[in-house]
């Protein structure tokens, strides 16, 4: 994705002018700059402002952990404007077996502190929401999927969802950061493995069993492969809806998905 809200230096709060304004192709649904190497600089788009002091909330019970801090909110009529620190580092867009047992370890990490906790956010993963997604694409090959996946989910605490290879960072293979959990709400946590498993373990569209092994063993999740697999296939779908309603590329989700 792009930049879609444009903004310019003048147009930054006066504190934040003499920072450097680089546009990124960051973000699924919001526009992302880079002040410098200082700040990131998130336009958020038809959100409320409960949403984003839901996130800001979020990141201070993660205090400790490599999270993000947002410094700053600004609210203008058609967009808010939230800064946040950077962090260091670069995403792995073929990550290693050291940095999915880093990532496994953020999450148990993650996990054990948003066990049992509410957020305000709308449970966008479970079955009833997404088949409204379904319906919209009016794709019979979706639905088909969807009455077929064989997998309850739990409602565990609260998760990322979100959770693929560019929402993360690395310096060699230690995780620096993870990052965007504007999308945080009440999930399941096996649906949220599974979600890393559908980016960080598949090579070529090929799921790499070594990889999902190393994730599953250093979360310490003990799970039936062919019960975890039901699982994926729900993140795949949901993640390959998502995209289809938003026109992105979702041809290769998709592919993963028939792999399965």
């Amino acid at each position: 994705m792009g930049i879609k809200v444009k903004i310019t230096q003048d147009e930054l709060p006066l504190k934040y002018q003499t920072f450097h304004l680089q546009e990124t192709k960051d973000g699924a649904t919001h526009s992302v700059y880079l002040l410098d190497n200082k700040y990131v600089l998130k336009i958020v788009e038809n959100r409320t402002a409960e949403t984003i002091l839901a996130e800001q909330k979020l990141l201070k019970d993660l205090d400790g952990l490599c999270v993000p801090k947002i410094l700053d909110i600004y609210e203008y009529p058609n967009y808010t404007m939230v800064f946040y620190s950077q962090m260091k580092g670069k995403s792995s867009y073929n990550p290693s077996i050291l940095q999915i047992e880093q990532i496994a370890l953020f999450l148990k990490k993650f996990h054990c502190i948003s066990k049992n906790s509410s957020s305000s956010n709308q449970k966008i993963y479970e079955k009833n929401s997404f088949k409204d997604l379904i319906i919209q694409t009016n794709e019979p090959l979706f639905l088909e999927y969807f009455n077929n996946i064989n997998c309850k989910l739990k409602n565990d605490g609260v998760i990322h969802g979100d959770l693929f290879s560019d929402n993360a960072k690395f310096e060699d293979d230690e995780l620096t950061g993870v990052f965007d959990f504007i999308e945080a709400c009440e999930g399941d946590f096996v649906f949220e493995l599974a979600v890393v498993t559908i980016s960080w373990c598949f090579e070529n569209n090929k799921l790499n069993t070594s990889k999902v092994k190393t994730l599953l063993d250093t979360y310490g999740l003990n799970i039936n492969i062919k019960e975890f697999n039901e699982y994926i296939k729900y993140a795949l779908l949901y993640y390959t809806t998502t995209r289809y309603l938003n026109n992105r590329n979702y041809k290769e989700l998709l592919e993963r998905l028939k792999s399965i």
